[in-house]
């Protein structure tokens, strides 16, 4: 006999667990002990986007070679004049608060002889300001984040909780448009994976922080959970998307004739610590592209590793490691270089082979500078945001700091907001009446392939208006094909989560072509020069 679907109450519900979503539920849990939050994952607690950072989180620390304005006009120029400078001073301003804060909380960073936290440097950067632990620094901070939130007992955390749709008037029999200046979030449908019902989670305030959508790619570093679903969830509801047309490929990811999903990612700390890229012979190449060699940015450093296997016709580039010191390399990079043993490769002995692979996701659900989205009682944070932070380019190292510093905001504006509101009645159970159990699995598995290849054959690294059409072709019909599906079959997270990155799909050929630009991650061969003008679509 089915079970009677279940409803739950809570005065925040926040759909994710990784470094946005857990800030936010620590800071509110600890403002006023009184609320009820409640946080869903969909997979273990532990494991979410922010997990696998390597590198570390940008932070101004040593004031006497770094400066708040240095590291602004770094994010700046990196964002290739698409960055909201507001905002950019906000994040860097208010970082280093925030970091010190997490350190409160026991995140361990690593330090130097002196007892100096060690401050790494990347690409884009003109200081050494990267705080990192190891080469696993996500992993702190997960880590972190989770023991406090647990110390909580007004947090509530479900695992295992898939996010299938947000609740809007839509839901109680409303037309919703997306010019509607009064469309409200009252929490979210959630697909309890232990025993396939679908269950209500309403709240007062709804908080997205879902992370990034690399799996709509063939190759990322992104964990197989970062399927873009509070992004689709929000584009579904009607909200505000913009700026999904940069997409950021890290320029090194470990190449593995094997193959595995995700790509283990060489830290682009690794430049910063000497590592240098060469050609299959040995020859460097970034300084024939850019004064900064191989600090370059990321985006002028994938496509210069992109134009070099394509006129060498290589499978890959490669880093050369071989003249850093051996006891340094292994104190700083343990992780990598274990892996890197793992397929043979000494980087002591052997250059790294290194391809760029998706990465990072600077567009997304817009938000003011409090977090807040398009659509009333709706907040968002991380990764799944355009802030205006990242513009065309994210800086590395600066989307955990975004993460830390939108958390804290959004907890504040939130604070403010709930007195005023109340829990909306009168919502109805998710309707699953008329739907059949799922057919062959074989036709979800063999659409995502299909997704995956369009996107990384036309909707790349570089792109040209003839590649967006067929790319927007082809992926009209998997649209088709998969609603069809999701109309008539009980749901799985396989499904919703197909259904999801199509979206992300779309919404990423869309935008690339509606920008008839190169600017930033941005790059077709149609209009390779940029525009005078600050050009913005919003889906």
């Amino acid at each position: 006999m089915q079970q009677q679907p279940l409803q739950h109450n809570s005065d925040v519900l926040i759909i994710g667990a990784g470094i946005g979503g857990l800030t936010t539920a620590i800071k509110l849990a600890t403002q006023d002990p009184a609320l009820r939050i409640t946080v869903l994952t969909k997979t273990d607690e532990s494991e979410s986007n922010t997990r696998y950072a390597q590198g570390g989180v940008a932070a101004v620390w040593d004031t006497s070679v770094d400066s708040f304005d240095k590291h602004i006009e770094d994010t700046l120029i990196a964002g290739d004049g698409l960055c909201d400078e507001a905002i950019v001073r906000i994040v860097v301003e208010e970082g280093p608060v925030r970091v010190r804060e997490i350190i409160e909380w026991g995140a361990r960073f690593d330090k130097n002889r002196q007892e100096n936290y060690d401050l790494g440097k990347e690409g884009g950067h003109s200081a050494n300001r990267i705080l990192h632990y190891k080469d696993i620094t996500g992993w702190e901070i997960q880590r972190t984040l989770l023991e406090k939130a647990h110390q909580l007992p007004n947090i509530t955390l479900y695992d295992h909780y898939f996010a299938v749709d947000l609740i809007t008037q839509h839901h109680l029999g409303y037309t919703v448009t997306r010019l509607m200046p009064d469309i409200e979030c009252y929490g979210a449908y959630a697909l309890n994976k232990s025993n396939g019902q679908i269950e209500t989670f309403r709240s007062k305030i709804t908080v997205i922080a879902t992370g990034g959508a690399g799996q709509v790619y063939r190759d990322t570093t992104n964990p197989v959970i970062a399927t873009g679903d509070g992004i689709a969830m929000a584009y579904r509801a009607k909200c505000w998307i913009e700026n999904m047309e940069f997409v950021q490929f890290h320029p090194t990811a470990l190449y593995n004739p094997a193959g595995e999903n995700p790509a283990f990612l060489v830290s682009e700390a690794v430049r910063g610590f000497g590592g240098i890229l060469k050609r299959k012979d040995g020859r460097p190449f970034m300084e024939e592209y850019d004064p900064r060699g191989s600090l370059a940015p990321r985006d002028i450093v994938a496509r210069a590793i992109d134009n070099e296997m394509k006129i060498s016709g290589e499978e890959c580039m490669y880093l050369d490691c071989r003249h850093l010191d051996k006891a340094d390399f292994l104190a700083h990079f343990p992780n990598i270089y274990d892996k890197c043993l793992s397929i043979g490769i000494d980087p002591m002995e052997n250059m790294i082979p290194i391809v760029p692979a998706c990465h990072y996701f600077c567009g997304g659900i817009r938000v003011d500078e409090q977090g807040k989205s398009s659509i009333n009682r709706l907040f968002a944070c991380g990764e799944c945001t355009s802030t205006g932070l990242h513009g065309a380019n994210r800086l590395a190292s600066n989307s955990l700091l975004e993460a830390l510093v939108f958390g804290h905001r959004i907890a504040a504006s939130v604070r403010e907001q709930l007195p005023a509101i109340g829990l909306q009645e009168g919502i109805p159970d998710w309707n699953a009446a008329g739907t059949t159990q799922p057919g062959e699995m074989v036709l979800i598995t063999q659409s995502l392939k299909e997704l995956k290849e369009i996107m990384s054959s036309y909707v790349g690294i570089v792109r040209s208006d003839a590649r967006l059409k067929r790319a927007l072709d082809r992926l009209h019909l998997l649209f088709e094909e998969t609603e069809a599906l999701y109309d008539h079959t009980v749901l799985s997270p396989q499904l919703c989560q197909l259904r999801n990155l199509i979206t992300i799909g779309y919404l990423i050929a869309r935008t690339a072509s509606l920008r008839k630009e190169s600017r930033g991650l941005h790059y077709t061969t149609d209009y390779r020069q940029q525009q005078n003008i600050k050009q913005e679509f919003i889906l």
